[in-house]
């Protein structure tokens, strides 16, 4: 098959899935998301402009991680000269939340073939999976719960890399006083209360808050990983709770 050929053919693919009407119905809940979005992406890129890192070098670093908290997380602790185990290890705890994702998911996509699966996974992120869970509580038996999910998440992608990169390129023109830095921390939270919709979200939050300021003093920002070590573990004794409590009765 000839790369004309081939394009052609990921070209026509593109254009049916997007008459999909779950697919469009995800990228239409996705769109009131796309400001606090673009205003996070330009944070990020305007610190990943202004940390030294070069401008190839933080697109790719953009196009590959697609994580801005983590990125985010990662930069201080780069520029800092922390040792890469630090860098390693507050980026995984930062993307722990992608396997507590993952679980959600597993009922609406294990009957996917698992190179699909992959590829969707690359694709998971806050917004999306907030957008996705208010929409398909429960598996939803005749839907075809991957069609919206590649709606919301394309969007959400697109709108993110186009923000991200506009932040890196522009980045050292962009005046302190926009208050871009603000506008990034509100959507942030705007998407942190998306997902506290149980009293036990609460306590892991609020857990969470506490320990970041109570270990505040720690050198190379640790205060993140102590704080979201907390919240996991708050999590982890919250879903053992009641077998331990069943092997407690006589």
């Amino acid at each position: 098959m000839s790369l004309k050929s081939g394009v052609a053919a990921w070209q026509a693919q593109a254009i049916a899935a997007a008459r999909r009407p779950m697919v469009r119905e995800g990228a239409r809940d996705a769109v009131p998301m796309a400001i606090g979005i673009a205003a996070w992406g330009l944070v990020a890129g305007v610190a990943m402009a202004k940390s030294g890192m070069g401008v190839p070098l933080a697109i790719f670093m953009s196009l590959a991680v697609y994580a801005g908290s983590a990125q985010i997380a990662a930069l201080p602790l780069i520029a800092a000269g922390a040792p890469a185990w630090v860098v390693w290890a507050t980026t995984l705890c930062v993307s722990l939340r992608f396997m507590a994702f993952s679980f959600h998911y597993r009922p609406f996509f294990a009957h996917l073939p698992r190179r699909q699966r992959v590829a969707l996974s690359f694709l998971m992120g806050d917004t999306n999976f907030a957008l996705f869970m208010r929409r398909f509580p429960e598996p939803a038996p005749g839907h075809r719960h991957e069609d919206y999910f590649l709606g919301s998440a394309l969007v959400t992608f697109a709108v993110w890399q186009l923000s991200i990169i506009t932040g890196i390129v522009a980045g050292h023109g962009i005046p302190v006083s926009w208050g871009l830095g603000f506008a990034g921390t509100m959507a942030l939270l705007a998407l942190t209360c998306t997902q506290l919709n149980k009293p036990l979200t609460w306590v892991a939050a609020l857990v969470a808050a506490c320990a970041a300021v109570a270990a505040y003093a720690l050198p190379l920002k640790l205060n993140i990983v102590v704080a979201i070590a907390a919240a996991v573990a708050v999590g982890v004794l919250a879903d053992r709770a009641p077998a331990l409590r069943g092997k407690a009765r006589p």
